[in-house]
């Protein structure tokens, strides 16, 4: 062997050592508080589509306190390790109000944003401390840093999925700073259209009310004269609601048009103690709209 590649065996031989020494000292010894396990209703999901998680936590036997704000990160990569977006939440409940050996159990629904991206998903996640931002040591297959693989996700262009078109009675698109996140406030009455799946269908509505007044408004969601959902809406409350469709409601056209009204709207502007230059008449604030065929 030349002697220059001999001397190049020896520095990757001990680069190997070096970086073995390193990951061992970086080994989580701590043992873990809980095992996540998580579950996905499908395999695959569409661009703009929802993905609905089932998760629980088994909290191991001799589990320390949890911290009083306490949070889950799950985190959406591609197939390069980069990270798409994300889905952290706080546990029903709290998880400071964890018990040793106890077993935690919910679902949860997020959209795949519309992303130029198909393709396989890893998802990974964690459990942290908000304030101090410290991770705690979980059971799991770990990517570093606290991180556990959670699950693989295809993720295809629409499909079966139809599209929704905001048509009448919205206010232009609105988009957080520094945020993938959108939406669109309704007026009093918005108009939602989409292809006629002629069959079952699903309509994934989620809605909110940032501010306004007090009272609840009563949002009413119809085909025609046809009441499809109707459902009370708090000041600050955010819902995701799913209403089944018939093929009898969808009707017997090419297009379906769904109707989105409030019993009630507000002024911004009017609104005392807001300090708003808004004059816009709200009703409510739509992020998604999606109809899915079953």
């Amino acid at each position: 062997m030349p002697e220059h590649m001999s001397r190049l065996s020896v520095w990757v031989g001990l680069l190997a050592l070096t970086m073995g020494a390193a990951c061992a000292r970086k080994a989580d010894t701590v043992p873990p508080v809980a095992t996540p396990t998580v579950t996905l209703v499908r395999p695959d999901a569409v661009v703009g589509g929802p993905i609905e998680m089932s998760y629980k936590w088994t909290v191991a036997s001799d589990a320390p306190a949890f911290p009083q704000d306490g949070w889950v990160f799950v985190h959406f990569l591609d197939a390069d390790g980069e990270l798409l977006w994300t889905d952290d939440h706080q546990p029903p409940g709290s998880m400071a109000g964890w018990k040793p050996g106890q077993t935690i159990e919910y679902t949860r629904t997020t959209f795949a944003p519309k992303l130029p991206y198909v393709g396989e998903l890893r998802i990974e996640m964690g459990a942290f401390a908000r304030g101090s931002g410290q991770r705690l040591p979980l059971a799991g297959t770990t990517k570093g840093q606290r991180s556990y693989e959670a699950g693989r996700l295809s993720l295809q262009l629409q499909g079966e999925s139809l599209l929704v078109v905001f048509k009448d009675g919205w206010h232009a698109t609105e988009q957080a700073e520094g945020s993938a996140r959108e939406w669109q406030w309704s007026k009093g009455v918005g108009t939602l259209a989409f292809r006629n799946p002629k069959r079952n269908a699903l309509l994934y509505l989620e809605v909110d009310r940032p501010g306004g007044f007090a009272e609840a408004q009563t949002v009413t969601v119809r085909i025609g004269d046809t009441v499809v959902d109707t459902f009370p809406l708090h000041s600050g409350e955010a819902l995701l609601r799913r209403v089944a469709l018939s093929p009898a409601q969808l009707g017997d056209g090419d297009a379906t048009e769904v109707q989105v009204a409030v019993d009630r709207t507000f002024v911004p502007a009017s609104v005392p103690g807001a300090a708003s230059r808004d004059t816009r008449e709200l009703g409510v604030r739509v992020f998604r709209a999606f109809v899915e065929a079953r």
